[in-house]
């Protein structure tokens, strides 16, 4: 009798299943949201907005130029919208991007502040 205890053992595999917990997975809360937005001034041209547009934030041509008009007509734009860590990011990026060489008037980089998104 107890080779058939011995034997049922060795046979028999008990493992355990994880099943994730869907309520849990679903109270997760997303991140909110943060527009960086550029501010217009009379010290930089559109070909640098275009240009920082294009190396800070990946935008294409048309889209970037866009942001420029918007600025040049608008007092601001928003440039992206994304989480408050990356938004801070491409502001300091913003800041630190230099001077505008076409304008010799231009002491240095545009200013950009970051807005919750209400939406």
């Amino acid at each position: 009798m107890d080779e058939q205890y011995e034997s049922a053992d060795q046979d028999s595999s008990v493992g355990t299943v994880v099943v994730p917990d869907r309520q849990q997975q679903q109270n997760t809360k997303r991140q909110p949201k943060y527009h960086v937005l550029l501010w217009d001034d009379d010290h930089h041209s559109y070909e640098y907005v275009i240009q920082m547009m294009r190396t800070l934030f990946g935008h294409q041509l048309e889209r970037s130029y866009e942001i420029a008009a918007e600025v040049d007509n608008s007092g601001r734009a928003i440039c992206l919208t994304t989480t408050l860590e990356h938004a801070e990011l491409k502001q300091d990026q913003i800041h630190a991007y230099g001077k505008d060489d076409l304008i010799a008037q231009c002491q240095g980089s545009m200013s950009s502040t970051i807005e919750a998104d209400v939406h």
